[in-house]
């Protein structure tokens, strides 16, 4: 959901959806940044996470984004992926956790190799959804998903859980881009499309696929307990909201600007940056999330 702004764009499902878009799309200066809380429900408390793995994925894949949802809930060195997390917290006066659920492949694509966003809502509603859990798709880099690259990089949403369709669940999609539009969905681990060329960086898990999926992950997640049902915390129209990470796209650490992250750390043998420790001594790229408290883009490093 600084210098330049990141629109956050409608993709018409069975309830409002917000997207992470590409880089590429960060056109216009943006207003004074100022979250409003639109008296909706949020996710509080304690959440299940369940992912659905579509297409062929490593899995070294499967274990780093595994460990990034364990740290999130999970004490490491500071600077730390929990301390990043707890910014959240602000926005509810409520902290969340996160346990990690089932995990399910479906490396035969079982409903093709090109989605469209009701595909998407079809695979998330195999989790065995409710009103606490959160499900999350994940698409191999062969994977086809419309408006993928275009428009967005991924998106989170909810859709009507159960039979009856009483409540509704919160999901998440992310695609790995690495073979179809890195400079656009893995910022700043490859040159961008558009905008200043300054050289990309090392990515802390060594693959840019997956380290840039980490970063929109991060992005949605944050968005989906502050704003879950599209009538959280967000700024500007519903369709096309800057929400806690969207409002400060593309920080990552201090003295930022358009193409360049910011200072970050530096892994002295991989030469990798990154930001934030986890669980297993693994290493992340976070993006800036907006601190309701002092109404700024706060960062770990």
């Amino acid at each position: 959901m600084f210098p330049l702004l990141l629109l956050s764009l409608l993709t018409l499902l069975p309830t409002a959806t917000l997207s992470t878009t590409p880089r590429s799309l960060y056109l216009v200066k943006p207003e004074p940044i100022s979250l409003r809380y639109h008296h909706g429900p949020l996710l509080t408390g304690n959440l299940t996470i369940n992912l659905l793995w579509y297409g062929l994925v490593p899995p070294l894949h499967i274990s780093i984004v595994s460990d990034f949802i364990r740290s999130l809930s999970s004490p490491s060195p500071a600077p730390s992926v929990s301390t990043w997390w707890r910014t959240t917290s602000l926005y509810q006066n409520s902290s969340t956790r996160f346990t990690l659920g089932s995990q399910v492949m479906d490396s035969d694509l079982s409903l093709g190799r090109s989605l469209n966003s009701a595909d998407l809502t079809k695979l998330a509603s195999r989790l065995s959804p409710h009103r606490n859990s959160i499900a999350i798709v994940l698409t191999g880099e062969d994977v086809l998903v419309e408006g993928f690259c275009m428009s967005r990089c991924g998106h989170h949403g909810s859709a009507p859980a159960g039979r009856h369709g009483r409540s509704h669940f919160a999901y998440i999609w992310v695609g790995n881009s690495v073979a179809q539009c890195p400079g656009e969905c893995a910022w700043p681990f490859h040159q961008p499309i558009y905008g200043p060329q300054t050289p990309p960086l090392g990515a802390p898990n060594g693959d840019v696929g997956v380290d840039g999926m980490i970063i929109n992950l991060a992005t949605l997640l944050a968005a989906a307990v502050t704003n879950p049902f599209g009538d959280g915390y967000f700024q500007g129209p519903a369709n096309a909201p800057l929400e806690a990470v969207t409002a400060c796209t593309g920080i990552f650490g201090t003295g930022s600007y358009p193409g360049y992250p910011g200072q970050l750390l530096v892994d002295p043998t991989t030469r990798a940056s990154f930001n934030a420790k986890g669980l297993g001594g693994r290493k992340y790229l976070l993006p800036a999330m907006w601190d309701p408290k002092t109404a700024q883009c706060t960062t770990l490093v």
